[in-house]
């Protein structure tokens, strides 16, 4: 079975640890930024009181090379950020760095699109930076991440497979408060994105169409050949299904609202025409 980790939630700036064998559940605040200047003003204005969440599951799966190992080479690994629910983080993430250990050549591994992964061989075990860089309508502060990679079972006493690899993963949110209209109407519609809540009376502008839609699926992790051993995290699953409650209860309310609205337009126009 994958290993998993959990810890409490933290802020942007500090380091998420990755220890334990249950799962990990947090969620990483930040503060959303306008827009460029050179958009318009409407798409730069922040949403107050409104809040953006996007879950994310970071780990690693390293499968061991059996009779093929040897001293310095007894593992092939991946290390990866993806989406919890595997849909493409690239409409958030804009590039992803991999900081390996310094033994490894060229040790700074940059992604600019999805999928964010990275994949090695060797013998020892290491803590990874990952570093998340937004687009420029979400955040301009980075969101660091550290993780444990894990070679070896936690149960020593048990044989090693080629077949079973070992999987450490932890789950996150990276949660976006007052995000700027912009990165909203873009995002709203995305898969990858929950929007638990909204300000009062706040109708959602009209979505951007995307430019390609097979680009955007470049970034899904569903057919990725390691996503049989990814670990299932039912809270993502939760959060995605009561974010998607939460919005057909807000677009019924806005549907009543017109309504009301085409309803009560003719008699405050009879009202107005008798009282001349």
């Amino acid at each position: 079975m994958p290993q998993s980790s959990s810890s409490k939630k933290h802020v942007a700036e500090e380091p998420a640890e990755v220890s334990g064998p249950t799962p990990k559940s947090q969620r990483t605040k930040i503060v959303g930024k306008s827009a460029e200047e050179s958009e318009k003003k409407s798409l730069k204005k922040q949403l107050k009181d409104a809040e953006i969440s996007v879950p994310i599951v970071f780990g690693s799966i390293a499968f061991w090379l059996g009779k093929k190992a040897s001293e310095f080479q007894s593992h092939k690994w991946t290390v990866y950020v993806r989406g919890a629910t595997n849909e493409d983080l690239g409409v958030v993430v804009k590039r992803a760095v991999f900081q390996l250990h310094a033994s490894f050549n060229n040790p700074t591994r940059v992604l600019e699109s999805p999928p964010f992964e990275v994949s090695e061989s060797g013998w020892g075990e290491f803590e990874i930076a990952i570093t998340l860089h937004f687009h420029s309508d979400i955040c301009e502060k980075p969101l660091h991440l550290f993780h444990h990679l894990k070679l070896y079972p936690e149960d020593e006493s048990g044989s090693m497979s080629t077949k079973k690899p070992v999987v450490m993963e932890s789950y996150d949110e990276i949660v976006l408060t007052e995000p700027s209209e912009g990165f909203f109407s873009r995002v709203q519609n995305h898969p990858a994105v929950i929007v638990p809540r909204l300000p009062p009376g706040f109708s959602l502008p009209p979505p951007v169409p995307t430019e390609d839609v097979d680009k955007r699926k470049r970034g899904d992790t569903k057919d990725n050949p390691l996503s049989q051993w990814y670990s299932n995290f039912s809270e993502a699953d939760e959060l995605l299904k009561l974010a998607a409650a939460r919005q057909q209860v807000q677009a019924h309310i806005a549907r009543l609202r017109r309504q009301l609205t085409v309803i009560d337009g003719p008699h405050q126009q009879m009202k107005t025409s008798s009282d001349m």
